[in-house]
């Protein structure tokens, strides 16, 4: 895939999967997530703070985020990343990311129980990450 084509396919919303590094002789830790990209931008996760995941990015500095299109003609856009931002999430973040994945009638309703603390696993953190590498696939 070409630039173009890759960030257009990464800007798609789809469920990516999250990779970074683990502690000891443990391996990368690897979960799925939603996320936000405009093409030429960087990329957002949400996370939560203090969690295991927070932790690995904020100790690593770097991330891997995958995704594919799992029907044929496959196709998968990998970036490997460098964090440039890792903070509590505003309720922009939130909307950014949520506006992706949920109907409309569902996002603001989604966005106060994150924003207000009501999710028990912790205060949502916005992960800003500057890609430095793609791989790319297309099978088509």
């Amino acid at each position: 895939m070409g630039r173009a084509e890759r960030e257009a396919f990464l800007a798609e919303p789809r469920v990516a999967v999250l990779s970074v590094v683990s502690e000891g002789d443990r391996p990368p830790s690897t979960l799925p997530t939603w996320y936000a990209y405009e093409p030429g931008g960087t990329l957002t996760v949400v996370t939560r703070q203090g969690r295991r995941k927070s932790r690995l990015i904020r100790r690593a500095g770097v991330l891997s985020l995958s995704v594919q299109r799992p029907e044929v003609p496959y196709r998968y856009v990998t970036v490997e990343g460098t964090v440039v931002r890792q903070e509590p999430a505003t309720e922009a973040d939130l909307r950014r990311i949520g506006a992706r994945y949920l109907p409309a009638a569902d996002l603001d309703g989604w966005v106060a129980w994150e924003a207000g603390g009501q999710n028990a696993n912790g205060t949502p953190e916005v992960v800003e990450v500057r890609p430095d590498r793609w791989l790319t696939g297309d099978f088509s």
